[in-house]
This record gives structure tokens, sequence and C-alpha cells, in this order.
């Protein structure tokens, strides 16, 4: 699994109808080959600053699969008019992974 980190610096107030746009695209990327789920993130410190997190099966479901698709472009159209300058991303993979131990195992 490759997890897509896009990072969105957003035009000062626009980020209701950014958060608009990803909502209706998420039918978009349910369709794309070898989707896995997302979450959009909204920063604390800076309320036009987003991050996107994209869980897909590989690299190339997303830099060739989806970015060469007509929904990548109907993605952009519905977001990109928010954009305050270019995404910026990056891809990762999951090397050290934790979670709180069961409720069961504090006793």
């Amino acid at each position: 699994m490759i997890l897509e980190v896009a990072q969105f610096r957003l035009k000062p107030g626009s980020g209701p109808g950014f958060e608009a746009g990803v909502t209706k695209a998420v039918d978009l990327f349910r369709r794309a080959k070898g989707f896995r789920g997302l979450r959009l993130l909204k920063t604390i410190e800076d309320p036009d600053a987003y991050q996107l997190h994209v869980v897909w099966e590989t690299l190339e479901n997303h830099t060739v699969h989806f970015r060469e698709s007509e929904d990548f472009r109907e993605w952009r159209r519905l977001v990109g008019g928010f954009f305050a300058e270019p995404p910026k991303a990056v891809h990762c993979m999951e090397t050290v992974a934790a979670s709180p131990k069961p409720w069961s195992d504090h006793t």
C-alpha cells in the first residue's frame, strides 16, 4: 500500500468551498483503480492549509491510472480554483506502526 500525502495552501477563507469540492469528488476517487481510502485534514494552526491522505494499492494507481484519467481532470476542476499555490505531494510507505493496547491488556 502507498500513502499519498498532498499538501494544499488555499486562498484565504476558501476552506468551506474546498471541503465541499473534495466531498463532491469522493466518487471520482472511489472509481479509481487501486483506490483504498482518503482522509482530508485541516491544519489547526493555519485554517488555509490542508492535507489530503489517499491510500493506493500501488504508486502507478495514482501517478498513471488516476492522474491520466478524466476523473483527475474533474477533480482539479472541482478544487483547483481554491488553490493559492500548486499542491505538493509525496508518496510514502509504512515502515513502523503502533496503536494503543487493547483495553483488556490494561488490567
